[in-house]
């Protein structure tokens, strides 16, 4: 990293970053062909789950390719000055980490990864019924690497 000064490299932080982020950006690679998607995602510490129809482009690109890059952002915030265009940035802490995709297919595992997602958003666990379970694929990201910045100093202004 650049500039060590805004590394995050305690796990706990981290963990706290992912915690808060709203949106997972999932990158996959095929060949000389990347893909990039925002998505929903849980988390319980050592991994992310998220979840996919039966078929896609997400399908078919993690069947050439398992290895996957993500990143993640929360307490972003756009810092304007009113006559600087040059002093315009962001606040932010973000998370990049690199892992391993595969699919849960045992009913438990599935039922598992679906709560962490939803337990991500809504807070508490779900009850997840057989017919959701056999028509929603579920997917863990194993991490195997995950490093952390932040920003958030304010830009100097003129005001």
């Amino acid at each position: 990293m650049r500039r060590r000064d805004r590394e995050i490299s305690d796990r706990e932080e981290i963990d706290a970053v992912i915690q808060a982020a709203t949106v997972c950006h999932l990158a996959f690679a095929a060949g000389d062909e990347p893909y990039v998607i925002p998505i929903s995602f849980g988390y319980d510490g050592q991994a992310l789950y998220i979840h996919t129809a039966k078929t896609g482009k997400k399908i078919d690109f993690i069947e050439r390719n398992t290895r996957v890059c993500f990143e993640l952002e929360a307490n972003l915030v756009l810092q304007t000055d009113r006559d600087d265009a040059c002093k315009w940035s962001f606040t932010f802490e973000s998370v990049i980490g690199y892992g391993t995709i595969t699919e849960l297919t045992i009913s438990r595992d599935k039922a598992h990864g679906l709560n962490r997602i939803m337990e991500h958003y809504s807070g508490r666990e779900w009850e997840m019924g057989e017919t959701s379970l056999a028509t929603t694929r579920v997917w863990r990201i194993a991490i195997d690497s995950v490093t952390g910045k932040r920003s958030l100093e304010k830009p100097e202004s003129e005001e």
